[in-house]
């Protein structure tokens, strides 16, 4: 069983700038067949933006999707984690604070992503989660 989040995470994560749209965000998501993206800034990390992000913050709200920035839409208050964190601190994150994604930084920028799926794929990979999140994706 893994220990550490470095074990679990999505490495190289997908990035976009804060002045970049949210299409350019939705498409970044598309390529890499991912829920969401990490915000970066003079390659600092400084937000997350996720497909739920995308409905429930700009389309919902009748945004232009292609002219609204990244910025508008992304969440800025993060709890972040680093590598040789536990996965138990990944666990007892998600818990506290009820998100589905973690970034994981080094030295501040962006080193991977931690997601529920991959935590529930650790733990116990017959688990419907696990399952869902294993699965090849709809298209």
């Amino acid at each position: 069983m893994a220990q550490t989040v470095n074990e679990v995470m999505t490495g190289d994560p997908r990035t976009v700038a804060p002045e970049d749209t949210i299409a350019e965000a939705a498409r970044a998501m598309r390529e890499a067949d991912a829920g969401d993206v990490l915000v970066v800034d003079q390659g600092r990390l400084s937000g997350i933006v996720t497909d739920r992000d995308i409905a429930i913050r700009a389309v919902a709200e009748g945004r232009d999707p292609q002219s609204t920035p990244v910025s508008e839409v992304c969440t800025t208050d993060l709890r972040t984690l680093t590598p040789d964190q536990s996965v138990d601190d990944a666990i007892r994150l998600m818990r506290e604070h009820n998100v589905r994604r973690i970034p994981v930084v080094q030295d501040g920028r962006p080193a991977g992503i931690v997601s529920l799926g991959d935590l529930a794929m650790e733990r116990d990979e017959r688990s419907a989660l696990a399952e869902i999140s294993a699965a090849p994706p709809d298209r």
